[in-house]
């Protein structure tokens, strides 16, 4: 078992670089915090002015006092929508709560957007939480206060497989799957959106603010001809005591939400999957050192052991294949007493033997997966799914290996062996994105296509095809190649310069978790709470399914 605080050094480098990302993540917070007011003080007034609770006062009065609550996709949304004022967290709350203490999936509308409208990536982050439920077995719980669809985007929203009708698609088929689903309709609940609560197990309303119906008043008034109010088209009492669509009422949002927790404190306990936990140890460092280990220059090296010094039990790791395929970095662990599996990209240049004298060595650039790595990976998880032990990856990778000594080593056919088993792997996978993630070792590190069951992203990531650099000077030689002129070298830097500007935003981790690429941004000294609890959700699935997989080229 290796001890791996020996590799801490407080240096200058890591006083400047704990200091650069504490003001970093300091700055984040306060944009989260911002995200967190919704649609701002003049829309919450209005809200309360109708006896409505705000949805965070919602979610504290549901989930469990003095229980963390994991909130996923607070970013969703972030920078755009602006020709329409924008969505703060696409307008919808979602995350895992403690709930009659049982573990919960939340998904409750914000009606202080847009009254809760649906945008595509509302409709998207609904679906990411419904996917956490199906995948966990967890029971989810919907607080229903919205408009409906945002018709202005509603080609964006409406017809296409992963849009507004997946979501009832999902009731169904979570439902058959046994995975419980609870409704309380807290607001309006119009058109298509009526049938989310509908389609839960159970739905509940309160008086006088929900009400549900497949039309609004003005399209009824435009389609029949009738005129009438939305309490006695579709309020709490047509839709519980006369049409008997909705289970029970409340007088307010409190009672309704107190049923809720009443609800899931009698539902049958599951069978938990057996994923190994011990008594909990803290790191035998400091945890807010981890800030001081990664360097602001993306491109500068750095040890990966002494990030796992800061977030393994008793910063120990029994290493895997220690001598060989020395840019990954495999082994086991545990966080917070649960037994992991680390897939961790190395950073530091290493170097490896080449035959059998010690004397000959080659380097090797760290954050690249040569084809050893690769088959040491490959080979990593497949144990790791035979002993039933949860991956965590920690993704800093800049591809794999290029030019002619690889691909005579093979290694495209090693990274596809890697690719294919995480693809099948079946214990449950969870992914950090610490640095830079670009090209195939996206993938190989199991990033969003790959069935990770959750992903968080330090505001140190960058998700991209390939680095900036390499970007701009390829996207510089086609435009030049396609103009056919003559440009000077000012106007070639000026043009590099904008090119390099403009994808590198794309790759702040802002952008990639505004698209949900991930499932929100973590300050990195919480990385061990989250892992934690995503652990914990993760073993509701009950049985460990077994590992199969296909054909190698081996």
């Amino acid at each position: 078992m290796a001890d791996l605080a020996r590799t801490m050094r407080r240096d200058r480098a890591f006083e400047a670089n704990f200091d650069h990302w504490r003001t970093t993540w300091d700055r984040l917070a306060a944009e989260e915090a911002k995200l967190r007011t919704g649609g701002g003080s003049k829309a919450a007034a209005k809200h309360k002015e109708k006896g409505k609770l705000l949805v965070r006062d919602r979610l504290a009065a549901l989930l469990d006092p003095g229980k963390p609550f994991l909130e996923l996709g607070l970013w969703a949304a972030w920078g755009m929508y602006r020709e329409w004022g924008g969505a703060p967290a696409a307008g919808v709350v979602t995350g895992l709560g403690m709930v009659s203490g049982r573990v919960c999936v939340i998904v409750a509308n914000d009606a202080t957007v847009k009254a809760g409208a649906w945008f595509p990536m509302t409709c998207k982050k609904i679906l990411r939480a419904q996917e956490i439920a199906m995948e966990n077995r967890l029971p989810i719980i919907y607080l229903v206060d919205s408009a409906g669809v945002f018709l202005p985007m509603q080609d964006e929203i409406f017809p296409d497989k992963e849009h507004f009708g997946r979501v009832f698609y999902n009731n169904a088929r979570l439902s058959a799957a046994g995975v419980y689903q609870i409704a309380a309709i807290m607001g309006p609940c119009v058109a298509g959106g009526a049938y989310l609560p509908i389609m839960s197990d159970e739905a509940l309303i309160v008086e006088k603010t929900g009400s549900i119906f497949l039309a609004g008043p003005h399209l009824v008034k435009a389609a029949i001809g009738e005129f009438i109010d939305e309490d006695a088209l579709g309020g709490a009492e047509v839709q519980c005591d006369i049409s008997m669509v909705v289970d029970d009422r409340y007088p307010d949002d409190l009672s309704c939400l107190k049923a809720i927790r009443t609800r899931i404190a009698s539902l049958a306990r599951p069978r938990l999957a057996p994923f190994d936990r011990a008594e909990p140890r803290p790191p035998a460092v400091p945890t807010e050192g981890i800030l001081g280990v990664l360097p602001v220059d993306r491109t500068r090296p750095y040890d990966t052991y002494a990030l796992l010094a800061h977030l393994l039990d008793d910063s120990e790791l029994e290493e895997y294949k220690a001598t060989s395929g020395r840019t990954l970095v495999c082994g086991w662990g545990r966080i917070d007493g649960w037994a992991v599996g680390i897939v961790a990209n190395q950073r530091a240049v290493v170097t490896r033997r080449r035959g059998l004298e010690a004397k000959e060595k080659e380097m090797q650039i760290g954050g690249v997966i040569y084809a050893d790595a690769a088959d040491k990976g490959t080979r990593f998880v497949e144990l790791c799914n035979q002993k039933g032990t949860p991956i965590l990856f920690l993704q800093d990778v800049t591809g794999f290996m290029v030019g002619s000594k690889s691909e005579r080593e093979g290694i495209i056919k090693d990274g596809a062996k890697m690719v294919h088993v995480v693809a099948n792997s079946t214990v449950p996978k969870i992914t950090i994105f610490v640095g830079n993630s670009y090209g195939a070792g996206n993938y190989a590190m199991c990033g969003k296509a790959y069935g990770a069951r959750f992903l968080f992203a330090w505001p140190s990531a960058s998700i991209a095809v390939m680095g900036g650099d390499q970007a701009a000077q390829t996207l510089l030689s086609i435009q030049l190649k396609n103009r056919g002129e003559q440009v000077s070298a000012e106007e070639r830097a000026a043009l590099l310069a904008d090119i390099k500007a403009r994808y590198e935003a794309t790759t702040d981790p802002r952008y990639a978790a505004a698209r949900l690429w991930v499932d929100g941004l973590l300050d990195p000294r919480d990385t061990r709470a989250v892992v934690s609890a995503c652990i914990e959700s993760a073993a509701h699935e009950g049985e460990h399914v077994p590992y199969r997989w296909g054909v190698l080229q081996t």
